[in-house]
């Protein structure tokens, strides 16, 4: 597959299918099986994949809104701020 082609594939799936290839990515590095190549192949896909988590998180939170009832009576929305946010 095309650099390019993998790359738009990889920003299509999901959150769970990511940590799914992860957990398969690490089973196959603990087993120490793997020769030292497909050891740096399977590394630099698995950090692919966190990084590709972490956007997907990071999209998320974005997302997460609290509704509270503002003076006149109307549902509004904002942010949820985190503990340990400032």
């Amino acid at each position: 597959m095309p650099a390019k082609a993998k790359k738009a594939a990889d920003a299509d799936i999901t959150f769970e299918t990511a940590v799914e290839k992860l957990e398969s990515i690490v089973e196959a590095m603990e087993s120490e099986e793997l020769p030292m190549e497909k050891l740096l192949v399977q590394y630099e896909e698995g950090t692919k994949l966190v990084k590709h988590c972490e956007s997907k998180l990071q999209a998320a939170e974005k997302r997460i809104t609290q509704l509270e009832k503002n003076l006149e009576g109307e549902l509004a929305s904002r942010p949820v701020t985190l503990e340990g946010e400032d």
